[in-house]
């Protein structure tokens, strides 16, 4: 398994929720060094493209190009487990600044 650090940007393969089908689509990696050595999956959050909607949680991108995206994105709260095969490839990863805000944002997100 390729090695993924919190803050990397991946491309990932999602599947659409009817099951049929599935795209690639930018995510960060959230989990922590330990996890991955210790299961074989990745907690991702999900980025958008679509920086009109940010939500409470989500994390504009100050530094998109640096971190390997195309596009003015942003970082949302929209967090899941996949399997590390569901990763195509690494983009590039956020800067410092950039996943600090980040990690931020998502701790105001949950319980703890």
């Amino acid at each position: 398994m390729t090695e993924y650090r919190p803050g990397d940007v991946v491309l990932v393969e999602v599947v659409f929720s009817e099951g049929i089908g599935s795209k690639k689509r930018p995510a960060l990696v959230i989990s922590s060094n330990h996890y991955h050595r210790n299961r074989n999956e990745v907690i991702i959050a999900a980025i958008t493209s679509n920086i009109k909607r940010e939500l409470f949680g989500d994390t504009k991108i100050e530094n998109w190009k640096e971190a390997g995206l195309i596009y003015p994105s942003l970082v949302t709260a929209i967090v899941q487990t996949i399997k590390a095969s569901m990763i195509a490839r690494k983009l590039g990863a956020l800067p410092q600044e950039d996943f600090r805000k980040v990690k931020n944002n998502l701790q105001k997100s949950m319980c703890f």
